[in-house]
């Protein structure tokens, strides 16, 4: 599939009355865990795409630019309020969270497992782990407080246990930066799985920087608190392996080129007919988006998109599926890394003054303040024992405890074995 191929809609044409603006929401006890997440992933794109038009539009003069881009961001806008209200108002915003960490988990090993560039797929199965951790720390947080079993809701295809423990996901802002690809020379893949692991890791963040005031109980306020700022910590990562040499009018093209990707993908892996149409009629709508900024960039920049994107043929689609075996062996085998500056290590190989520590040590300065800590010592007070989902005994032996959690592994020296990341 090529979208410059495609015929583009007319651009007014897409403007959609109030009736047709409001969609008909999935029902919470029969959807497909995947097309919840594919839900969640195109509203993130959708608003990443919509943020880098107005940062576009703060840092350009030229207003006949600035109304083009106008139009179309509020094409997309009405695109991402559609695609938000499939949420049912029944589904509880913790129920909602927890198809946020099946969508970073299982959409993070699928872009690792196809990534050719080591530096890239180091980051996605580094960060994989923490928000592996963080869909076990909901989970035992919604079986307290609503009884709900979260195994129902991610359809048995992910697993549900500790990961690195979200205590030692706290580390110094700077060691957060990574160094960014080249989309001149990078594979398009890559280029796409930088933008692609980014929307949808924003979005997280955005969805639990503004839940947390919301949430029911002091527990669950904490919780979202602390994994908000994690969340910080990945859309920092993730963001700086974009392409920071581009210049905006290509990096609008590749955000059009990836919502035409990502739209196709969900068409094409899509299983419920109701949405397969809504993919689909949004695919249509992103080709005009993409010839428009085809058009743009030959009249301001006078290059053909082709300079930029190489040829137009997409990658094979985004898939959705289990992904249990690769996860239990990225946390059998880097669990006890953090990072570093540009780059990853072990946490026995760091200095004792290293930035880690002392960051540690300020933030988590007793285990008992922690939040994800103290959901889990609350649960194993309350039930006996924390909740889990496993096929098979936790990989990591010293995280296998289900009356004791673990806030030693991937922050303290020697706390489990880890062997290295692996390239494909």
């Amino acid at each position: 599939m090529n979208p410059f191929d495609e015929k583009p809609v007319p651009l007014f044409s897409q403007f959609r009355n109030w009736r047709q603006l409001y969609p008909k929401p999935y029902d919470k006890n029969s959807v497909d865990p995947y097309t919840k997440c594919r839900i969640i992933l195109m509203n993130g794109t959708e608003f990443e795409a919509n943020w880098f038009s107005h940062n576009f539009s703060r840092h350009t003069t030229d207003n006949d630019l600035r109304r083009e881009l106008a139009l179309v961001r509020d094409i997309e806008k009405q695109q991402q309020l559609k695609i938000s209200l499939l949420k049912p108002a029944n589904e509880s915003a913790l129920e909602h969270t927890i198809s946020y960490e099946q969508l970073a988990v299982d959409l993070t090993s699928e872009l690792a497992r196809r990534e050719t560039d080591c530096y890239v797929k180091k980051a996605l199965d580094f960060a994989l782990l923490e928000d592996f951790d963080h869909l076990y720390r909901y989970a035992n947080l919604l079986e307290m407080e609503q009884g709900v079993h979260a195994e129902r809701l991610v359809g048995r295809y992910t697993e549900i246990m500790p990961g690195r423990p979200t205590i030692s996901h706290h580390r110094f802002p700077k060691d957060n930066v990574r160094r960014s690809v080249d989309s001149k020379c990078a594979d398009k893949q890559t280029v796409l799985s930088t933008m692609i692991i980014t929307a949808a890791e924003q979005q997280t963040m955005n969805y639990y920087m503004n839940i947390t005031n919301l949430a029911c109980s002091d527990i669950s306020r904490r919780l979202y608190q602390e994994i908000a700022l994690v969340e910080e910590e990945h859309v920092t990562q993730y963001e700086d392996l974009m392409d920071a040499g581009a210049t905006w009018l290509e990096m609008l093209l590749w955000h059009e080129y990836n919502e035409c990707y990502l739209y196709w993908s969900c068409y094409s892996t899509e299983t419920d007919p109701y949405m397969k149409g809504i993919w689909e009629q949004n695919f249509g709508m992103e080709i005009a988006h993409l010839h428009k900024a085809e058009e743009l960039l030959k009249k301001y920049e006078g290059k053909d998109a082709q300079e930029v994107i190489g040829c137009g043929e997409f990658p094979p689609p985004v898939s959705l599926h289990r992904n249990i075996d690769y996860v239990r062996d990225v946390l059998f085998n880097t669990v006890q890394f953090t990072s570093v500056k540009e780059d990853y290590e072990k946490i026995e190989d760091l200095p004792g003054n290293a930035d880690f520590f002392l960051f540690q040590k300020t933030i988590n300065p007793t285990t008992n303040i922690v939040p994800s800590h103290n959901l889990i010592d609350m649960h194993i007070f309350r039930y006996g024992k924390d909740y889990r989902f496993e096929t098979a005994p936790n990989p990591v032996k010293e995280l296998r405890s289900r009356t004791s959690d673990n806030t030693s592994v991937g922050r303290v020296p020697r706390a489990a074995e880890s062997t290295d990341f692996w390239c494909n």
